[in-house]
């Protein structure tokens, strides 16, 4: 193995890492809500609080990987990460378990636009760059199969803290490696970094998520819901007045005027919102109305995400027969099939019939990642490539967040208004979540606990069906989307289309 393809390997370890780890506590969250007595409010704040310190600290990372080096900056973050993972494992209340899953996600944001914009400078040929890219994206749509089956082999024999300790091994190996093969590169003129810039992007995505949340939960009618949501709607719009102001923005907003450019962000981040929705919908439904164990619904889910590395590897020569926008418009109109496919499950299911549903929905993933994200880089100028590469990031860990955000309110409230709690039963920690539902059933007599269950599996297998068909309408009209606004994209993109990694 050359040089190149060794790093081509650390890079791709880091990503499959990072990827892991915003799936691999979905299995431990029912388990969350028996030791640490975790609301649904918590539970999603956990599930998601890393993808959104991830997403909102990239752009920002990604400039400083730029003045320091890329390698430094991704070795730094490795470590950063393996320290987080040990607080995160030892966190003794939700409350503290949220802000350490944040500080991972600060630590990850120094890792992933340094990996990207390593395979950048390394892999120059336009085939072995896209090759490269495929096999990047494909490690990514592993680490979310990955996860849950880790999660559940440890699960099944240690305490919930024990899916972050398996951080440090991997990411000592990162560094001890890294530092021999990855080669190091920086922009030599990278301009002022704009603190003002940094913070108002900071501040104004935790405030709209914060309002969204708030929202799902106590409704828009609240005070601090509207005020948070209209102060972070406009933070974001001050920052993005500023960017098209500043001779060195952190993000160019105007490359969003390109149609192909926003139409390859958009579906990234639409495909990516879909995929971690529905990993954590599986979770749930594997384990708390199947029965499975932690380790069995981890196993699962392993077709999509395998395939979906598959599809990430297939994605290149499909690219030579179909066009770029014809591979990701079947990419999702691939994963719409899947989602109809899970809008009709019930209480019972054909597991292979399943599987194969998985594996479509996975590999259409990795088609449209890949693609994807060298659009992105063949839509942009040279000069604002750079800055394109971390929109595209950012995208894919703020679509994964925002997908257990939405789509997790959506599926709560779907179940809330559909359960029926039996009579004399007490009902508000049932309709908080199905978790809370089985554990009240724990303290009922034997009658009322199996209504109970039963009510709530029913309610919850409901609001999949509802949540699952929503989405594949939604996959529908965004590959009817990315058909016209990918047209056109070049098959062959040359290098010097790329921005030129200094």
């Amino acid at each position: 193995m050359t040089k190149k393809w060794a790093g081509l390997a650390i890079c791709c370890l880091a990503t499959l890492l990072l990827s892991v780890d915003l799936t691999v506590l979905h299995l431990a969250l029912p388990r969350l809500v028996a030791d640490l007595g975790a609301s649904s409010t918590q539970l999603l704040w956990i599930g998601d609080i890393y993808g959104f310190a991830l997403a909102g600290l990239l752009i920002t990372m990604g400039n400083v990987g730029d003045r320091i080096g890329r390698k430094r900056l991704l070795l730094i973050g490795a470590v950063a990460f393996a320290a987080a993972s040990a607080v995160t494992a030892y966190a003794p209340n939700p409350e503290l378990l949220i802000v350490a899953r944040a500080l991972l996600g600060v630590a990850g944001a120094t890792i992933m636009p340094s990996t990207l914009s390593i395979i950048r400078n390394v892999f120059t040929d336009p085939a072995e760059r896209t090759t490269a890219i495929g096999v990047w994206s494909g490690m990514s749509a592993a680490g979310f199969a990955l996860g849950p089956v880790i999660g559940g082999l440890l699960l099944d024999h240690f305490w919930w803290g024990s899916v972050f300790l398996i951080n440090l091994p991997i990411m000592a190996l990162i560094v001890v490696v890294g530092v021999r093969v990855l080669p190091e590169s920086r922009n030599p003129e990278p301009g002022r970094l704009d603190l003002i810039s940094v913070a108002l992007s900071f501040a104004g995505i935790v405030a709209v998520v914060y309002a969204v949340k708030e929202a799902a939960d106590k409704g828009l009618a609240h005070v601090d819901v509207q005020v948070t949501g209209v102060l972070g709607v406009a933070g974001l719009l001050v920052f993005v007045w500023r960017q098209t102001k500043l001779a060195e923005p952190l993000i160019d907003v105007r490359l969003f005027r390109r149609r192909a450019f926003s139409a390859s962000i958009g579906t990234n981040l639409l495909a990516i919102f879909t995929m971690m929705a529905m990993s954590l919908f599986f979770a749930w439904y594997f384990q708390l109305v199947l029965g499975w164990s932690p380790l069995q619904a981890g196993l699962a889910g392993l077709p999509g995400g395998l395939s979906g590395a598959i599809g990430g590897v297939v994605a290149a020569p499909l690219v030579n027969r179909i066009g770029r926008n014809g591979v990701v418009a079947l990419g999702l109109l691939l994963n719409a099939v899947a989602f109809f496919y899970y809008s009709t499950i019930g209480l019972e299911v054909s597991y292979p019939v399943m599987a194969c549903a998985m594996v479509v929905g996975g590999m259409g993933i990795g088609l449209a990642f890949t693609v994807n994200n060298d659009n992105v880089l063949a839509t942009a100028p040279r000069e604002r490539a750079g800055a394109a590469a971390a929109v595209s990031e950012t995208s894919f860990e703020l679509g994964g967040a925002l997908g257990i955000a939405i789509l997790g309110t959506v599926l709560n409230s779907t179940y809330a208004g559909r359960l029926e709690v039996p009579a004399g039963v007490p009902g508000e920690a049932a309709r908080e979540s199905i978790a809370g539902a089985l554990a009240t059933a724990e303290s009922l007599p034997a009658a009322q606990a199996g209504q109970l269950v039963l009510a709530a599996r029913e309610a919850f297998v409901q609001a999949v069906n509802v949540t699952a068909l929503a989405t594949s309408a939604m996959l529908v009209v965004v590959a009817a989307l990315a058909l016209v606004g990918l047209r056109g994209v070049p098959k062959v993109i040359p290098e010097e289309d790329l921005v030129r990694a200094h």
